[in-house]
């Protein structure tokens, strides 16, 4: 099969041709038919994180099941599957109480531990695929299909994890990122008002079509007023941030009010600096959100199946281009999702 290879850190990829993968017991292959690409895996291509080369990378996929090796009462060959991103045991006490991200016995993660999408065949363990819908019409719409077990599930456990309601104002740190479109469009379908922040402005048009009330830079001066204004001067119920680094959660926690969560995904894991009489005066939370529950993929697939949510796929390639847009994802100059069509 062809594949792309990344052969170590910060290297560019390498279009190659290796052996198709085999299943040994209780794994299936998947003929892939596109991937998604974010910054997750930009951190693996960039060497921000190690893993073992030659790797290949991508966990955002639409496949169909060409093999499986093992008893399955779900699959069958040719079901179309994507894929959960962390490989989990499925038997630990927070596998059976639907945690699965802080499961006991991780074993890491789909392009990282193991070979991810970017090839024309993947091999997972048959419980890391997850059937897509009937009434999905995904091969006239196979990048948005594939980026919804990402940039659609994660924004929908966020809403969760933090309680947000449609009495809540919320800020998105990093609003015209991959996820930051989708937490938006996600906060908009639930009548959550929201607002974007994001240091690019020329994102901001789209930011403010997929459910930002307005968008504002943190470099700006006059953020604190323009928070203040929107809030009636009681600053936000919740602020998730996307970008995680020292600033932008100084930032978030800066301008909570009472009862405020700082949603965190992600980042460099630098320490910040928060007002501890903040934090008691104002009953602050801290909150921290990986990815997702197979169950809430799942229901993610389910909003897409209905036509509730639509992902915003601005940028499509095949592996010849692959070099050109993860040069444009890791200066930030992709809007929504981005993708490989195999």
């Amino acid at each position: 099969m062809r594949a792309l290879l990344l052969n170590g850190p910060g290297k560019p990829f390498s279009i190659e041709t290796v052996n198709d993968p085999t299943p040994e017991k209780g794994y299936a292959v998947a003929k892939v038919l596109a991937c998604g690409s974010g910054l997750t895996i930009q951190h693996v291509k960039a060497g921000r994180i190690i893993v073992d080369y030659p790797r290949i990378i991508g966990h955002e996929i639409i496949a169909e099941v060409v093999e499986i090796n093992g008893a399955s009462n779900e699959y069958k060959v040719g079901d179309p599957v994507t894929a959960f991103f962390y490989l989990t045991c499925g038997q630990c006490k927070w596998c059976n109480v639907d945690r699965e991200t802080l499961c006991d016995n991780f074993k890491g993660y789909i392009g990282r531990e193991i070979d991810g999408g970017y090839a024309e065949y993947i091999k997972l363990p048959i419980e890391n695929f997850i059937k897509i819908p009937e009434s999905i019409n995904y091969k006239s719409n196979l990048l948005e299909t594939a980026v919804v077990c990402d940039a659609v599930a994660t924004p929908l456990k966020v809403i969760k994890k933090a309680r947000i309601s449609s009495f809540d104002k919320v800020g998105v740190i990093g609003a015209g990122g991959g996820l930051g479109i989708h937490m938006l469009k996600m906060l908009k379908l639930n009548n959550i008002s929201t607002i974007g922040i994001d240091t690019k402005t020329e994102k901001f048009d789209v930011c403010n079509e997929n459910g930002a009330e307005f968008s504002v830079s943190p470099m700006e001066n006059d953020l604190n007023n323009k928070i203040a204004d929107y809030t009636q001067g009681n600053d936000l119920d919740v602020v998730i941030d996307f970008v995680s680094s020292k600033s932008s959660l100084e930032l978030g926690a800066s301008i909570l009010g009472k009862g405020g969560r700082l949603v965190t995904l992600g980042g460099s894991g630098e320490q910040f600096l928060a007002n501890s009489a903040d934090m008691l005066v104002k009953e602050l939370e801290l909150i921290g959100s990986r990815y997702c529950t197979k169950q809430e993929l799942k229901e993610s697939l389910n909003l897409y199946a209905r036509g509730l949510v639509k992902p915003l796929v601005s940028h499509k390639t095949d592996f010849n281009g692959a070099e050109e847009l993860h040069n444009k994802i890791e200066t930030g100059d992709i809007t929504g999702r981005a993708g490989i069509l195999i």
